[in-house]
C-alpha cells in the first residue's frame, strides 16, 4: 500500500495531520504492519500514531472530527492481531512508555500495611497504564506480596488490550480483579472513568470499542505471600514453555466452545501440524497457528478457515476466532477490525 492507494478520507486525515506541528513530527506513513503484531506478517498501515500524551489523542480526535469516519485501530502488543497482506487503509494508534507506568503500594504485610492502603474488602489497589505489559504487572505485584494476577505472567499482551478482550488464563481473567478503567474515546472525547461493571466483560470480550483507548486500569488484588506468588509464576512460565509454542503466533486462535476445548477438537480432527503455504497448526498446541518468517497473512487466514470448516463438518461447532483481522484480504474487507467468527 502506498499513499496513492489510500482512500479519500485517509488522504484527508493525513493532510490534516501534516498541518498539525505536533502530529506532523511523529506520525509515520505506510509503516510496515508485521512488527506491530506477534504473527510478524502483514502489509503496511497507512497512518501510524505513537501516543505519549493525552494531548496527542486530543489532536487526533479533533482531526478525525473534521474528516469524518476513518478506519481506526488501537494496538497494544498485537498479540491477538493479524494485519492483511494488502495492509490497513486507516489510522493506527499505539500507547508509548509514558502509559506503561505501574503503581504498586508498598504494603509490607497485613499487620504493617498503612491505614487506607488495604480496603475493607481486604484488597489493595494497583494502577497499571494501558501500555504496561501483563507479565511485568504480574511480576511486580507478586514481588510486592499481592496475589490474584499471577495468571498474567504468561500472556504477552498489554493491559489495555487485555481489558478490551478480557484476557485470561489459568482459571482467571481481567474481570476477576478489574475495578475501573480510564478510557479515551476518539469519537466522543475523553478521558472518562468507567467502572468494570459497565464494560460488559465476558469470555474474551468487552464493550470497549474500536475507537476507545484504555489509558490505565485499576486492579484490586489481595494480600498474599510473595514467595508463594513468585513460585506460582515460575510454575506458570514452566507450563507454558512445555505446552505452548514460541515463535510467530498470536496465542490461542479460537475461543473455547462451551464445555470443550478448541485445541482438543482441532487435534482430534487430525489437524495438528497441518500446513497451508507459510502457516502451520502448531505441533505443540493445536489451537496455535505458526507463521513462517517472511510468511503471509493470507496463508494464516486460509488455515483458520480450513480449521473452521473441518470442525463444523466433524463436530457441528462453529469455532469463533480470538484473533482480530484488519485490512483487506482478497475480496474480504475487515478494515473496521472485523473478527472471523
Amino acid at each position: 500500500m502506498t499513499e496513492s492507494s489510500w482512500s479519500s478520507p485517509v488522504l484527508e486525515l493525513g493532510r490534516r495531520f501534516g498541518e498539525d506541528a505536533v502530529l506532523a513530527s511523529i506520525v509515520e506513513r505506510d509503516l510496515p504492519g508485521g512488527p506491530l503484531c506477534t504473527y510478524r506478517v502483514g502489509g503496511p498501515v497507512a497512518l501510524f500514531v505513537p501516543v505519549e500524551s493525552v494531548d496527542v489523542l486530543e489532536r487526533v480526535r479533533d482531526s478525525l472530527a473534521m474528516v469524518g469516519p476513518v478506519p481506526t485501530l488501537v494496538v497494544g502488543r498485537g498479540s491477538n492481531l493479524l494485519i492483511a497482506d494488502e495492509g490497513f487503509d486507516g489510522v493506527v494508534l499505539q500507547l508509548g512508555e509514558s502509559f506503561a507506568e505501574i503503581t504498586v503500594p508498598d504494603v509490607g504485610d497485613a499487620e504493617s500495611a498503612g491505614a487506607g492502603t488495604v480496603s475493607e474488602a481486604g484488597t489493595v489497589s494497583v494502577i497499571a497504564g494501558g501500555a504496561a505489559l501483563l507479565p511485568v504487572v504480574a511480576r511486580r505485584t507478586a514481588a510486592a506480596g499481592l496475589t490474584g494476577f499471577e495468571w498474567a505472567v504468561g500472556v504477552p499482551g498489554s493491559v489495555g488490550g487485555a481489558v478490551r478482550m478480557n484476557a485470561g488464563g489459568h482459571g482467571s481473567d481481567m474481570a476477576a480483579s478489574l475495578v475501573r478503567v480510564s478510557v479515551f474515546d476518539l469519537l466522543d472525547g475523553g478521558p472518562t472513568d468507567v467502572e468494570a461493571s459497565e464494560l460488559g466483560l465476558g469470555y474474551r470480550t468487552s464493550t470497549v470499542g474500536q475507537t476507545q483507548i484504555v489509558l490505565f486500569a485499576e486492579l484490586a488484588l489481595a494480600l498474599g505471600d510473595a514467595d508463594a506468588s513468585l513460585a506460582e509464576l515460575s510454575e506458570i512460565v514452566k507450563w507454558r514453555r512445555e505446552n505452548q509454542p514460541g515463535g510467530q503466533n498470536a496465542g490461542s486462535v479460537f475461543a473455547n466452545p462451551e464445555g470443550d476445548s478448541a485445541g482438543r477438537l482441532i487435534e482430534a480432527a487430525g489437524l495438528k501440524g497441518f500446513r497451508l503455504g507459510t502457516a502451520e497448526v502448531s505441533t505443540k498446541h493445536a489451537n496455535f497457528i505458526q507463521a513462517d518468517p517472511d510468511g503471509s497473512a493470507s496463508d494464516v487466514i486460509r488455515l483458520i478457515r480450513h480449521i473452521q470448516s473441518v470442525i463444523a463438518d466433524n463436530d457441528g461447532i462453529a469455532l469463533r476466532t480470538e484473533n482480530l483481522l484488519v485490512g483487506r484480504l482478497g475480496s474480504d474487507l475487515a478494515s473496521n477490525g472485523g473478527v472471523l467468527s
